[in-house]
């Protein structure tokens, strides 16, 4: 039978020593599902003003990923989920005030025991999201996210959520983007034996300090590789009144084959055409294409330049239809050339030989 238990260089009644042992052992494990709340309004009394039962050893642990697939498409706009988690560890506890037999002072120390055991609790957690890369913008409206707290072993019920835009240029790659994360933890818990009230604060029966703390993850994403294409020559004129072939080189900057590709053109009035796509084939990276297309300009067209829309229809990788961005083509109207009418031409004549007989019959006046 258990009489007593050394603990530190105290004794303490065998009643008394299970259900500390019972107590530490629960806090350590599972710690308390009921965080003891505590005004921050004030500051906290000196230590002179407090006991120390305990000294507890750990701290949050807080580690972050990203919720789903991090692989983005340049041009993409999307939200990028990522879920905080706390792997804080209570290492252990150490006796500092031996509590002799008095019941009312065991009682302090294991209401100690309980505060304690939330130091790897974080509090007021505030997330930012930070790019260093020109290639790749977080959206201001949604760059920084709060959390109340995060407990050890515990996630946040719903993920933080960044809005993040890829550019169209970025290179395909690996990108790290940067989060840094502050918060408080309580480092030390002293009772006060009702001593707060003299001092004009609430009556608590501890005194909690908090330290705060600041950590930088890394948050790696993903810019697949893709089809990218550019416009890299267009020649050919439209005339108002009458058809015209436009001729378009289409180049694939990207670092994958683009199987299958289709251009489609959009055309608006006073411009039209009878076909819009061309079947380019399979456009190795670096490798351009011509597509011709035959358009049709109202002969009351105004003379200026145009501009068509254009886009390429193709088969990535995984088999699947990916449509390019848009590319729009500046083509130029001109007016057709003048000829002159055969009104014109005998009127003319007809002025000439008038002309040539007056001349004739002056000279022979002379």
């Amino acid at each position: 039978m258990i009489d007593s238990i050394s603990y530190k260089n105290r004794r303490i009644p065998g009643t008394w020593a299970v259900f500390a042992v019972v107590v530490v052992v629960s806090m350590i494990t599972i710690l308390s599902m009921t965080p003891i709340s505590q005004s921050k309004e004030f500051i906290p009394p000196t230590y002179e003003y407090t006991t120390n039962y305990y000294d507890a050893y750990g701290e949050p642990d807080i580690y972050a990923s990203v919720l789903g697939d991090p692989e983005f498409a340049r041009g993409e706009t999307a939200q990028l989920r990522i879920i905080l988690s706390n792997r804080g560890v209570l290492h252990g506890l150490k006796a500092d005030t031996d509590v002799g037999v008095k019941e009312s002072k065991h009682a302090l120390a294991l209401k100690e025991l309980q505060y304690e055991s939330m130091r790897t609790v974080a509090y007021g957690l505030s997330v930012h999201l930070v790019s260093n890369t020109e290639y790749i913008d977080v959206d201001p409206s949604s760059s920084i996210r709060t959390l109340e707290k995060l407990g050890p072993g515990k996630i946040p019920d719903a993920p933080l959520p960044f809005t993040i835009t890829i550019a169209e240029n970025a290179p395909a790659g690996d990108y790290v983007l940067m989060l840094p994360i502050s918060y408080e933890y309580k480092y030390d818990v002293r009772m006060t034996d009702g001593k707060t009230v003299r001092l004009g604060l609430p009556d608590l029966d501890n005194a909690t300090y908090y330290r705060s703390m600041d950590h930088t993850l890394p948050i790696a994403i993903h810019v697949k590789e893709d089809a990218r294409f550019e416009i890299s020559d267009v020649s050919g004129d439209l005339v108002s009144g009458s058809d015209g072939t436009i001729n378009i080189t289409y180049t694939n900057i990207g670092e994958i084959v683009a199987k299958d590709a289709l251009v489609h053109i959009v055309v608006m009035k006073p411009l039209s055409t009878e076909d819009s796509v061309v079947r380019l084939g399979n456009i190795e990276p670096g490798e351009s294409r011509i597509a011709s297309f035959v358009i049709k300009a109202d002969r009351l067209a105004l003379i200026k330049d145009y501009v068509v829309d254009s886009e390429i229809k193709y088969l990535d990788e995984d088999g699947e239809y990916v449509i390019s961005r848009n590319m729009k083509i500046e083509v130029s109207m001109h007016a057709p050339e003048k000829k002159a009418s055969m009104t014109k031409v005998s009127l003319v004549a007809i002025a000439l030989v008038v002309l040539s007989m007056f001349v004739n019959y002056i000279r022979k006046k002379q």
